[in-house]
């Protein structure tokens, strides 16, 4: 039989529910987990006795309290730790600014990052909020981030539509790098701004400066780009997504672009292409992460590995 009593405990209960809820999605999972995802595989044009071992950060996200400096250093240390020979850095070091939060010191950010360290070297690229947070570069419709100089100051080259060719064991490899695809998306439209395109890619440009037939790896803040993208790239790397942030049983009710549904977090291969998304380490929006903790990945290319 129902009764009051019964009523008001169940009340009681759900509330309970929710309050452990909301406590576990904004203060556990977002800032005290962190997860390390390997991927072993060797994508179609990538040779399988080039072994290769890339750690890939995205969308730090930098801000106090849930992304402080002390736990930007602590993620250092950790991507150190993998052992990779190459680190990657898939854009959004900065906060969105509707997070409850206080921004860091770009300078001192940098400078964390450019602790990072492997035998083929640090590279990395801008994610939309690197953009979106330039209010000068906002304003004109044109120009460079200032945290673009201030992460390659403290020795990171950020490969905006560039390329640098790399060797390992002997063997030559691409690393490229794609602009942001949505750069002015929201500048476009809240300023309005004309004959200025949503992004700043440029993959024909990206293309030409792939002078010989060694294998390549892109990167791109957003996964967008990849039913787009040529054979010429063995492997694709991007973040942007956060996994959706919340993932409750495959319901996720953000999408931060077009495809970031179906491109959530993961490996995809379609038409013969390899695409790794990664769900991120920080948070944008609100600061709640719920099925999806934070994480760093671990890409082992070549040897025995098959997808």
């Amino acid at each position: 039989m129902i009764t009051r009593r019964t009523v008001l405990k169940g009340v009681a209960a759900l509330g309970a529910s929710v309050v452990a809820f909301g406590g576990y999605a904004i203060g556990v999972e977002p800032i005290l987990r962190l997860s390390t995802v390997r991927y072993r595989l060797t994508p179609q044009g990538w040779p399988a006795d080039l072994k290769l071992r890339i750690v890939a950060i995205a969308d730090i996200h930098a801000c106090d309290p849930w992304m402080s400096l002390e736990r930007v250093a602590g993620l250092v240390r950790t991507a150190n730790s993998l052992d990779g020979d190459l680190i990657l850095l898939l854009g959004d070091y900065l906060s969105g600014r509707r997070l409850p939060a206080r921004d860091v010191d770009p300078v001192r950010l940098a400078g964390l990052l450019g602790g990072l360290k492997a035998p083929l070297g640090c590279y990395g690229i801008l994610g939309n909020h690197d953009w979106w947070r330039d209010d000068a570069v906002m304003a004109a419709g044109s120009g460079s981030p200032y945290l673009k100089g201030v992460i390659e100051r403290a020795g990171i080259p950020i490969l905006d539509n560039d390329v640098v060719r790399l060797s390992h064991n002997g063997r030559p490899f691409w690393l490229a790098g794609l602009g942001d695809q949505i750069a002015y998306y929201w500048s476009r439209r809240r300023r309005g701004l004309k004959n200025v395109p949503d992004g700043v890619d440029d993959l024909p440009k990206v293309l030409a400066r792939i002078t010989d037939d060694a294998p390549a790896i892109l990167m791109a803040h957003e996964p967008d780009i990849f039913p787009r993208l040529p054979d010429r790239f063995a492997l694709t790397l991007a973040g942007h997504t956060h996994g959706g942030q919340v993932d409750l049983l495959g319901w996720r009710p953000v999408g931060a672009s077009l495809l970031s549904r179906r491109y959530a977090r993961g490996h995809f291969r379609e038409a013969g292409r390899d695409l790794i998304v990664s769900s991120g380490l920080g948070c944008s929006i609100l600061p709640v992460r719920m099925g999806v903790p934070p994480e760093m990945i671990v890409v082992e290319l070549g040897g025995d590995a098959s997808a």
